[in-house]
């Protein structure tokens, strides 16, 4: 089983992906709301942890 923060991880590099093939604004927009909320979750299990 996958930690935590590999799943979050892939995730992030997921949506990011979806998000630059994403056909309408809105889309785009959803997806990257995934990628902060990932990313937020990241930073809840690794507060020393930076992610760009």
């Amino acid at each position: 089983m996958e930690s935590d923060r590999l799943f979050y991880m892939r995730r992030v590099t997921a949506e990011r992906l979806a998000a630059a093939r994403a056909v309408t604004a809105e889309a785009r927009e959803r997806r990257m709301v995934l990628v902060q909320s990932y990313l937020d979750k990241l930073q809840a299990l690794s507060p020393d942890l930076t992610v760009a």
